[in-house]
C-alpha cells in the first residue's frame, strides 16, 4: 500500500524554531512581548487596520468583538448556520440572542437575501464567514446593511491574505477575526487575532484584551498608574507562539503559492469530469482572490458523499466532511431567538467533502487523491 495521505499536516516553513528560542532567551515569553508586537504590526499593515490584537484563539477574538458591541437585553446577531460553533457561541456567551441565516449555494457564505429578511430592530451585527477563504458576498451585505447602523463582523479564520476588489478580507467589517490553529494556513498550535478597523475602538479593545485594565495607557505614559476599568479577560497570545507565527508569516508568499498550487492541481483534474458526475466545485468570485484554505467538492447526494468518504479512507486518503448545521443542533435551538429555515445549509452539509489540503502535499499526493476520487465515482 502507498503511504497514507493525511488530511492535514502542520509544517515548518522558515525560522520558526529559531525565533521561539530567541523568545525564550529574551525572557519575555508571555503575552504582549516583542514578537507579538511584530506580528501585530505585520497584520495591521497587511489589512490597513487601526490595530490588530493577538489572542489565544479565533474564539477569543470573536468574544472580544462581542464585548466591544456592548450587548443589551434582547439584542440579536445574525450568524450563518453553516459555520463552526465558535462563530455563534462567542456572542451567546456575551448575552446576545442568535438568529441563524442560510448560505448561498456557490460561495457557501451567508446569503444577503436571507439576511435582509431577518434584519429587524433587535439586530446589532451580522457575521460573514469567508468559507474556504472565498469572499462572502460583501457587496450584497453592504447593500442590506448600509445606513442601518448594524455592524458587519468578518470571521476570516479561513481567508487570511485573500481579497475582494483589491481590499483584504478582514478589512470590510467593524471587526474581523483570524485563526492560527494547527489546521489553518498559518499556524502556531493555537492562536488568533482581532482586527480592529475603527480607530475609535482601539483603546477599549486594549482594555478588554488586558483583563479590563488600562495597562496599555500606562505603558504609553497616558496615565500614571493602571487599574481595573472595564470587562475583559486574559486574551493575549504567548510570545513564544507569536515567535513561531512570525516565522510562518515571514514565508507567507511561499506558503500561499504552495496552497494555490494544490488548489489549482485539484481543480485541473476534477473540473473536466465535474459536469458528467454531478459535482459542484469551488467557485471563485470575479474580482476576488481566494485565501486557499481548502478544496471542497459537493457530491450529488449524502449517500454518495458518505460512500466516497468511506472508500477514500479504505485506501488511506484521509478526507472529511465539514459543519453540521448549527440551526438544528441542540445548542442552536436553545440559543436562537427564533426558528429560521436554512434549506441550503441542510443540503450542503450532507453533500460536502473536503479533500486533503496542507503545505506538505506533493503533486503526486494531489494526483493520487483526485484520480482515486474520480475512480470511485466512476465505479459506483
Amino acid at each position: 500500500m502507498p503511504d497514507p495521505i493525511r488530511f492535514n499536516h502542520p509544517s515548518l516553513a522558515g525560522r520558526e524554531l529559531d525565533l521561539v528560542a530567541a523568545s525564550v532567551e529574551d525572557g519575555h515569553t508571555s503575552s504582549s512581548g516583542p514578537f507579538s508586537t511584530k506580528v501585530s504590526a505585520l497584520l495591521t499593515e497587511a489589512h490597513g487596520a487601526a490595530d490588530v490584537l493577538m489572542t489565544t484563539s479565533c474564539t477569543d477574538a470573536l468574544e472580544m468583538s462581542a464585548m466591544l458591541l456592548d450587548p443589551q437585553p434582547g439584542d440579536t446577531v445574525i450568524v450563518p448556520s453553516f459555520t463552526f460553533v465558535s462563530t455563534a457561541l462567542a456572542y451567546v456567551r456575551e448575552g446576545f440572542d442568535i438568529v441563524f441565516a442560510d448560505i448561498e449555494p456557490h460561495t457557501l457564505a451567508i446569503d444577503p437575501g436571507h439576511v435582509a429578511e431577518l434584519v429587524d430592530d433587535t439586530t446589532r451585527a451580522v457575521l460573514a464567514v469567508h468559507y474556504a477563504g472565498i469572499a462572502a458576498d460583501l457587496d450584497g451585505l453592504d447593500s442590506v446593511l448600509s445606513g442601518t447602523g448594524i455592524d458587519l463582523i468578518e470571521d476570516n479564520a479561513h481567508g487570511l491574505f485573500g481579497s475582494h476588489r483589491d481590499r483584504p478580507l478582514g478589512s470590510f467589517g467593524r471587526f474581523a477575526t483570524l485563526s492560527f490553529h494547527e489546521t489553518k494556513n498559518f499556524v502556531c498550535g493555537e492562536g488568533g487575532a482581532l482586527i480592529v478597523n475603527r480607530e475609535a475602538d482601539v483603546d477599549r479593545a486594549h482594555v478588554i484584551h488586558d483583563k479590563g485594565t488600562d495597562r496599555r495607557a500606562f505603558m504609553l505614559g497616558h496615565v500614571d498608574k493602571y487599574s481595573w476599568r472595564d470587562i475583559g479577560s486574559s486574551f493575549g497570545l504567548s510570545d513564544m507562539n507569536a515567535a513561531f507565527l512570525l516565522g510562518q508569516l515571514e514565508q507567507r508568499e511561499t506558503i500561499m503559492a504552495k496552497r494555490r498550487r494544490v488548489f489549482d492541481l485539484y481543480d485541473s483534474i476534477l473540473r473536466p469530469a465535474a459536469p458528467d458526475l454531478g459535482l459542484q466545485l469551488p467557485a471563485l468570485a470575479e474580482g476576488s482572490e481566494c485565501g486557499y484554505h481548502m478544496y471542497f467538492v459537493l457530491l450529488p447526494d449524502r449517500e454518495t458523499r458518505d460512500m466516497v468518504l468511506r472508500r477514500l479512507r479504505e485506501v488511506d486518503i484521509h478526507s472529511t466532511f465539514h459543519y453540521v448545521p448549527l440551526h438544528s443542533s441542540d445548542g442552536g435551538r436553545r440559543f436562537a431567538s427564533r426558528r429560521t429555515e436554512c434549506p441550503i445549509t441542510d443540503d450542503i452539509s450532507g453533500r460536502l467533502i473536503r479533500l486533503p489540503f496542507h503545505n506538505r502535499l506533493t503533486d503526486g499526493d494531489v494526483e493520487r487523491t483526485a484520480t482515486t476520487f474520480l475512480e470511485i465515482l466512476g465505479a459506483s
